[in-house]
Order: structure tokens, then C-alpha cells, then sequence
């Protein structure tokens, strides 16, 4: 039988025009629209099949119709409809075939479909859909609604088998990439002779991983592997949170450091090469963050494993020279610098925009430090340098900044690399050359399009770095001695007082600085506080709640931020006290500061609430949002992080 026989036996319109004559007598004008809809959706169905399968124009002119009897019953999706209740009130062939218990099926649809959720359907969300077994089988659920009499709906619901893609789904091939990111740090702190040991159980301990996950595995670097990976097994990682970065961790050959991994995973790419792209962007990120995790990258998705290992400082400035050097090209190539850093600036930025701005300059450059409106921090050290003539033409506004810029200007982005931070996101997008010199771990929003990016989170503070790079940038930097006391609070601050994050390079730039006259007294100036201000403090100490050495506090409303960060930092001297949030709600929006001395990581605890910073010290700002329901998601975040690290 050809397709043009086959055609003209199913065309039979008669049918069709008398269930829909008599579903328009009874007033049942929305499921006539319904059934000619779907007719009309099987006739295309089927005219472009025997159109393809005959290529006969006469075949594809002539069948215009079909018989509704067999057209609907036998449509390519199980197909229900049912009121409000769940009463099924028809239904077609394929959905027939899902019924399991006959005596009770023709009554509701919940006796089939166990696990729908009539309420959802009521709502009919958009887009909405429900996922459902039936019979072994997974089935996508939508439905629509149709108003058949006033305030009186039925629901139309299609029943979409998706069991083979989820089948292929997790039988996709994922890309992961480890690198052992303290390899050279491990081997050093190893004894001689227990070094080939230290390197062949670490190989052993990550082939052994790859086994297990029956992985392809290729070891192309002296630290570095590259695995591909079904997707079941991925997300079977995701739920025991990548337990090899504990495994490689335990190594004992004699290495007095504890073994770390930087991992990257992609997934979910439309090919191989988009997965590895993914996963080396996941590798950087996690390097990025201090090593010692897994970062999971999808298109649309970014997550978190790991991180809670404290930063070791890298002692080799072979990268600090490489970037002063590559620093020293891009201004002499630009017309003019801008300098600028985070919102309501602290002195790590500020003292940090200082001291390069002189180098700039040494360097024969115009340059400016662009400043937002919001200097309470810096306000000391501002007020020093605006009563000298020498920096009277220093400064500049966001808008002047804006309007002066051009194609060669080259704009230098301090101590935040966070587009969310930023003083002015639209000036660095607008501007097309830009550098980026920070010390926090890496954020998914960073900036992008930067010509260079020196982003070092084993620094204590931008300002150490920044004193790194200008002694290689010129051979004899010409600071003040007001500069060297800007680059040196910078330190200061973040180290509080050289307490954390303090390694040997830190205490080298603070030595440079000091041989240039840096004055302690004058720093120990910036940092002190008035009674009003000490007053704030101590009622915002006085209010907090102490749960297992984890203080939260609330300051009174619309004070300054500074008051936040200095009660975060004040808690810590309590005993009993090794972690601190100080929450403040200023203008609408609550900032919260977050400080820690022991292994708790407030990095990642306030991350997961749109903020960042490092291990002890951390911070982010909510909005629209009540204090309540902030304190409730702080709670609930470090309740997460507790039971990760579990």
C-alpha cells in the first residue's frame, strides 16, 4: 500500500465535523478548539512524513484532513485530561498503556501517576513541568489548562518519555584536569630520599581515583593529569564532594606540608573541546581561590568544593618581575593612567593607588586616582595628602574620569577584581586597556577583556604586592616618605597588625618601605578610633549572640562601615570567640563582616551569600532584605559549611 492509498483511507472529515458540531451544541467550545488544534498538529505530522517518504507533491496537496478516531487516540505523546480533582476524564491509546491498576485507573489519574502534584497543575506556572517514574520509566509532565465553564477547568496533560536522554545524559563524557598545586612547595619540605616516594604515591593515589570512576587518565605534566569521565559519576562526586582532595591530603612520606589539589571539571558542553575549555576555566578559578578544591563548571553553573586549607606563601618573585616588566610596557604605551580601586575604599587600596600613581609618574605619565564620594576610611590619610600642593591635581572624579577617557588610556583596577565591587563598573567596561592587581581569591565575576591581571592570594595585602612590583618597575622608586606610610597602613590593615597572612615577603616590603622612612606613629594615627566611634563598637560587641565560638553581632543602624569591620575585628580578641560576623544595615542594605582565627574558612561561608575575601577575613553586602531573614541565611550558610567539612 503506497502513502497516497494509505492518505485517502485516513481522510475522513466526517467524523471530525461531528464531534466537534456536538461539542459546540453542549457548550464545550474550548475542547473543540482543543481536539481541531491537535488534528491539525497530527495532519503536518503526518503529511511531512509521507511527503519525505514518497517525495509526491500530489500526496502532500491532496491530504488536508484526517479522521479524528485514530488520529488523537494514537498521538505520539500519552495524552490525559482530567478536572481539577485529578478525575480523569479521557485519555489516549499511549496514555491507556500506562494505567497499572485497572480497577482504580479509570477513576483518578493520582491511582497512575504517583508523585503529581495537582496543586502545581492549578497553579500553571510558566514553563511548568513535573519529572515522574512510571513504570521505570521517567516521564516530563506538562500540562494545559482549558476553562470549559466559568470558574470550571480541565486540564490537558502530555506525558513526555525522557528515559533515554537521561540515559545519554549521564553517560555524557565530562572533563576533569587535577594539578597537584603545591607539588614544588611538598618535594622541598621532603627529605631527599623520600622524594621518589612522595611522587609515586601521589600518582598512585590519583590512578587509583581514575580507576574508580573508570576514567581515561593521562598524566601530561610533571603535577598534572587529565581525566575524562562519565557524568553519573561526576555528580556521584558532587554528592561525597570530591573525597580524593582528602585522600591526597593524608600522603605521609616525610613531606612536613600537607599534599593539595587544584581541580577543574567541565560539563555539559556540545563537545569534548567545550568541556576541556570549562574545565581549564574551573582549574584557573580553584588556583585562583588558593588551591586545595574542585571547581565544577558548567554553561550556566559554577560550584564550589573544598578551599579550607590556608594560603602557603609562594617565595620565588619571578611572576612579580615578569608583571612589572609587562606593567612598565603598557604605560609607556598609554596616553594617561587611571588609578582606582573597590567601593568605599580602605587604606590597602588607597595606599596601594598612592604608591603606584608615584611610579606612574616617575615614569613620565599623566595619572590620576579616580575616588568615589564614600572616603570615611581613608579620610586621615586623604585630608595629609590634600593639605600637600604636590598631590592637588592627584585625584579625579567617577564622571571626569568618564568623559576624559580614551582609546589609549590605561585604567589600573586595585585590590578588587569583583565586578561587584568595583568603584565604577561602567568606567572599566568603557575603558579598552586595563590592568588588574589584587589579592583576594577569585571570584566567577570578575572582571573581563583585562590586558593583564596579577591576582595573588598568597599576598597579604595589594599594597605588599604593589611594593613588590615598583621596585622592578623602576631601579630606584622615588616615594615619599607620606607614600611609604600609605603603602605601609595598606599592610598593616590586612594583616592586622602582621598578625594574619604574614610571610616572609611581607615582611620584606614592609622593611623596603620603612628604609624609606615610613613612620609607625603615623600609621598607628590612621587606625586609631574617637570615643563616638569606639562607643559603636562596644554596643555592637555588647549585643552579641555566642554559639559555639562563633560570635554574631548587629551594630546600630546607618553607621559607617568601618565601625562593622572594626567590631568584626574586635570580637576576635574575646576568648572563646575564633569566629565573628558583625552585621550593619546602612541606606536599606546589610553589610556583613566576617573574621576568623582558627580553620574556619568565612571566605567561603559568606560566599555563598554574594560576598568574598579570604580564609580569616571576609565580607558582602545584601539587599532587600530584612535582618532577620539575613541573619536566618548566615546561619543556615555556615550550618552548610559545617556539615561540608564534616
Amino acid at each position: 500500500m503506497n502513502g497516497i492509498t494509505m492518505l485517502k483511507r485516513l481522510l475522513k472529515p466526517g467524523l471530525l465535523i461531528t464531534i466537534l458540531i456536538i461539542l459546540f451544541v453542549y457548550n464545550y467550545k474550548s475542547i473543540g478548539i482543543i481536539v481541531l488544534v491537535i488534528y491539525m498538529i497530527y495532519n503536518f505530522y503526518q503529511l511531512n512524513y509521507y511527503w519525505k517518504k514518497e517525495n509526491d507533491t500530489n500526496a502532500f496537496i491532496k491530504a488536508i484532513d484526517f479522521g479524528i478516531s485514530e488520529n488523537v487516540l494514537k498521538f505520539i505523546y500519552p495524552l490525559a485530561l482530567i478536572k481539577e480533582d485529578g478525575e480523569l476524564v479521557w485519555y489516549n491509546n499511549l496514555f491507556n498503556a500506562l494505567k497499572i491498576n485497572e480497577e482504580n485507573s479509570e477513576k483518578n489519574i493520582l491511582s497512575i501517576t504517583r508523585g503529581l502534584n495537582l496543586e502545581n497543575i492549578s497553579k500553571l506556572e510558566e514553563n511548568l513541568h513535573q519529572r515522574l517514574s512510571i513504570n521505570e520509566k521517567l516521564y516530563d509532565v506538562y500540562a494545559t489548562m482549558i476553562e470549559v465553564k466559568k470558574e470550571e477547568y480541565l486540564y490537558l496533560l502530555s506525558f513526555n518519555d525522557i528515559t533515554k536522554l537521561i540515559d545519554y545524559e549521564t553517560t555524557r563524557e565530562s572533563v576533569m584536569l587535577i594539578e597537584v598545586d603545591n607539588f614544588t612547595e611538598a618535594l622541598d619540605k621532603t627529605d631527599e630520599n623520600n622524594r621518589p616516594l612522595l611522587v609515586a604515591e601521589i600518582e598512585r593515589t590519583i590512578n587509583i581515583y581514575a580507576g574508580n570512576l573508570k576514567a581515561m587518565i593521562k598524566k601530561y605534566d610533571t603535577n598534572k593529569y587529565v581525566l575524562s569521565i562519565q557524568d553519573k559519576y561526576i555528580e556521584d562526586e558532587v554528592k561525597q564532594k570530591f573525597n580524593i582532595i582528602e585522600a591526597v591530603s593524608k600522603i605521609d612520606k616525610g613531606n612536613s606540608i600537607e599534599v593539595t589539589l587544584s581541580i577543574g571539571v567541565g560539563k555539559g558542553g556540545m563537545s569534548p573541546l567545550e568541556n576541556y575549555n570549562n574545565a581549564n576555566i574551573a582549574k584557573e578559578l580553584a588556583l585562583g581561590r588558593g588551591g586545595d578544591q574542585v571547581v565544577v563548571k558548567s554553561n550556566d553553573d559554577i560550584k564550589f568544593f573544598g578551599g579550607n586549607t590556608k594560603e602557603i606563601e609562594k617565595r620565588t618573585k619571578v611572576k612579580a618581575r615578569v608583571v612589572a616588566r609587562a606593567l612598565e610596557e603598557l604605560i609607556y604605551e598609554s596616553s594617561n593612567v587611571y588609578i582606582m580601586g573597590h567601593k568605599n575604599p580602605d587604606m590597602d587600596c588607597f595606599g596601594s593607588a598612592v604608591g603606584l600613581a608615584s611610579v606612574v609618574k616617575q615614569l613620565g605619565r599623566n595619572c590620576n586616582i579616580v575616588l568615589d564620594n564614600d572616603t570615611n576610611a581613608i579620610d586621615y590619610f586623604l585630608n595629609k595628602l590634600n593639605n600637600d600642593h604636590k598631590y592637588e591635581d592627584l585625584f579625579i572624579s567617577i564622571e571626569e574620569a568618564k568623559n576624559k577617557l580614551d582609546s589609549q588610556t590605561l585604567v589600573i583596577i586595585v585590590d578588587v577584581h569583583n565586578k561587584s565591587y568595583i568603584a565604577d563598573l561602567q568606567l572599566v567596561d568603557k575603558a579598552q586597556r586595563k590592568v588588574v592587581i589584587d589579592h583576594h581569591r577569585r571570584s566567577p565575576d570578575m572582571i573581563e577583556h583585562d590586558i593583564l591581571n596579577y591576582i595573588e592570594i598568597y599576598a597579604s595585602s595589594t599594597s605588599e604586592m604593589v611594593t613588590e612590583i615598583i621596585q622592578y618597575m623602576v631601579e630606584k622608586p622615588n616615594l615619599t616618605r607620606t607614600e611609604a606610610e600609605g603603602l605601609l597602613a595598606g599592610i598593616f590593615m590586612d594583616t592586622k597588625g602582621f598578625s594574619f597572612k604574614t610571610g616572609v615577603r611581607t615582611f620584606d616590603a614592609a622593611s623596603f618601605l620603612k628604609s624609606l622612612g615610613a613612620d609607625t606613629i603615623e600609621i598607628k594615627k590612621m587606625f586609631t578610633d574617637d570615643l563616638d566611634d569606639y562607643l559603636l563598637i562596644a554596643e555592637t560587641i555588647k549585643s552579641a549572640e555566642v554559639n559555639d565560638n562563633v560570635a554574631i553581632a548587629i551594630t546600630p543602624k546607618n553607621i559607617d562601615t568601618v565601625i562593622i569591620a572594626k567590631a568584626a575585628d574586635e570580637l576576635l580578641n574575646i576568648s572563646g570567640i575564633f569566629v565573628s560576623f558583625v552585621l550593619g544595615e546602612i541606606n536599606d542594605d546589610i553589610y556583613i563582616s566576617g573574621r576568623s582565627v582558627g580553620d574556619i574558612n568565612v571566605q567561603v561561608v559568606l560566599e555563598a551569600l554574594g560576598g568574598g575575601g579570604h580564609m580569616n577575613i571576609a565580607g558582602t553586602k545584601m539587599s532587600d532584605k530584612t535582618m532577620d531573614e539575613v541573619i536566618y541565611e548566615l546561619k543556615e550558610a555556615m550550618k552548610k559549611y559545617l556539615r561540608i567539612g564534616e
